[in-house]
């Protein structure tokens, strides 16, 4: 399964991980996926992945 929002297609981004002896060695940083069911519409329904963040945006829309 990828790593990847549905809706924004936020990805992994890579950056370092610095010692504190100043030694860079190579990570990643994974976007906080959440599993969600979607209403389509026509009655049924389907699991997408989505971003928390993109969640929160897809609530605050929603709500007003």
């Amino acid at each position: 399964m990828s790593k990847f929002c549905q809706i924004s297609g936020k990805g992994p981004m890579v950056g370092n991980n610095v010692s504190h002896a100043n030694n860079k060695t190579k990570r990643r940083f994974l976007p906080n996926l959440r599993t969600i069911r979607v209403d389509l519409g026509d009655g049924t329904t389907r699991k997408i992945r989505v971003a928390a963040s993109t969640l929160r945006t897809l609530r605050k829309k929603r709500a007003n």
